[in-house]
């Protein structure tokens, strides 16, 4: 018998917030790359547990960890999953008979999901959810560095590379946690916070919600879950949010009656995502002062991935990238790009998931007019099978139908045109929730 198991395994009755702070724990992770994932996994390194895990290839991320001394195994078979370890955490991207998490079944060892296991850690917090269909990573990392910068100390998960924090993880010693929350398959729901900011919805994950409605049910249940003594941040005039706020207990701050800052990323999204950050800011440190909040968001550097200046092209283009996979965020950052672009806007979009390109295909459609030129990649199956009815060509050919012209291509192919075409004062956009960043980084002249 392991004795270290057996414990493990009577407390997992109990709360696993009691488990995860009383002496070290030998934690594992199957698909520790992922950015949620790879931020639990450096809460715990900073708990002092012993922390390890694998992943299917090598990423920036990866590298992040083993740099902060964490080890990860590239590849996933059931050798890597160590025999004595207390609890594993996988991603919800790792499916059930994935040869690892079958190997811990076998073994007996707790597993959670990485849901699951926030919901557990940040049960004994101050707990700040930020959610909503769009801005939820930036709004957090703003929110988290005013609240740093404001002496509070927050600890911090975050859905991309804070550029000011150099990590996904920011490490603090109050009691306030951070962290950005998605609704699909009602993992928000995980989650008990105190305060919750609600940035906007919009219908998304459609293969898990088969309609608005079905995703406002889920953003309702987690209004209401807000006690009495908490606040929910949001715009209470959203016609998808206002209705959901009538079982609310919590007070509602209206974020939009805050004033413009001025920021170094562009857009009126962003404006956005500075006002909720700053008005969840005034809830958590009252009394903090205006300079603070205009000073702090002055100076964010912003994520990796969001509006993200990644340098020139050997033909002088200006190259970004923009994790932005909805027809709103997309056409938001495109409109943003055209204001500060005085050439041509050349875009390279990566579909993320045959079901969102296919129930969301009108909206695609005339999501690109501020670009000139648009190459669209290979869907992003992700969790997907393909069924022929939805594929690049036909996103390509219904854009064109708008007038912008568009076309589908392969990596290489946009790799070559955008090498030769694009020019000094054009930009060239990567976009998508797929792997389309690696295009950017081949164009861009290495320093």
């Amino acid at each position: 018998m392991n004795p270290v198991r057996d414990k493990t395994l009577e407390m997992s009755a109990g709360s696993s917030a009691s488990r995860v702070s009383n002496g070290m724990k030998k934690v594992y992770f199957i698909g520790i790359g992922g950015i949620g994932m790879s931020a639990l996994a450096q809460y715990f390194k900073n708990l002092g547990d012993l922390v390890s895990g694998s992943d299917r290839a090598s990423s920036q991320v990866t590298e992040l960890l083993e740099k902060k001394e964490i080890e990860v195994t590239i590849g996933q078979n059931a050798d890597n999953v160590p025999e004595y370890a207390d609890m594993v955490v996988y991603s919800d991207a790792v499916p059930e008979d994935n040869p690892e998490r079958a190997r811990v079944k076998e073994l007996g060892i707790p597993q959670f999901s990485y849901f699951e296991m926030l919901g557990e850690v940040s049960k004994n917090k101050k707990t700040i959810a930020v959610a909503g269909t769009h801005g939820k990573t930036t709004t957090t990392g703003m929110l988290a560095k005013i609240l740093q910068d404001a002496g509070a100390s927050p600890t911090a998960i975050v859905g991309s590379l804070v550029k000011d924090f150099g990590s996904n993880y920011l490490h603090g010693d109050s009691e306030m946690f951070v962290v950005e929350a998605c609704e699909y398959k009602d993992h928000l729901l995980e989650l008990s916070p105190e305060v919750l900011v609600l940035t906007n919805v919009e219908w998304d994950h459609t293969d898990y919600f088969l309609s608005l409605g079905a995703l406002q049910e889920t953003f309702r249940k987690a209004i209401e879950r807000v006690p009495n003594n908490g606040a929910i941040i949001t715009d209470p005039a959203n016609k998808n949010i206002a209705s959901l706020l009538a079982g609310a207990r919590a007070s509602v701050i209206d974020y939009t009656k805050e004033q413009a800052y001025k920021l170094s990323m562009p857009g009126e999204f962003n404006q956005n995502n500075a006002r909720a950050a700053a008005a969840a800011a005034r809830i958590l440190v009252p009394g903090i002062s205006e300079k603070t909040i205009t000073d702090s968001l002055a100076s964010f550097h912003g994520t990796w991935r969001r509006f993200e200046y990644k340098g020139k092209s050997i033909n002088g283009a200006d190259v970004y990238d923009d994790y932005a996979h909805h027809p709103t965020a997309v056409r938001a950052t495109l409109k943003a790009l055209r204001a500060q672009t005085k050439g041509k806007v050349f875009v390279a979009f990566h579909p993320h998931l045959y079901s969102r390109t296919k129930d969301l295909l009108d909206e695609f459609a005339v999501a690109f007019s501020d670009a000139d030129k648009v190459l669209i990649a290979p869907i992003f199956a992700a969790r997907e099978v393909d069924d022929g009815s939805i594929s690049s060509d036909i996103l390509a050919e219904r854009i064109r139908a708008t007038g912008t012209d568009a076309r589908a291509a392969t990596f290489e192919e946009i790799e070559q045109l955008f090498l030769s075409e694009p020019t000094a004062h054009d930009a060239v956009m990567t976009m998508g929730a797929g792997d389309i960043y690696k295009v950017a980084d081949v164009l861009i002249i290495k320093k």
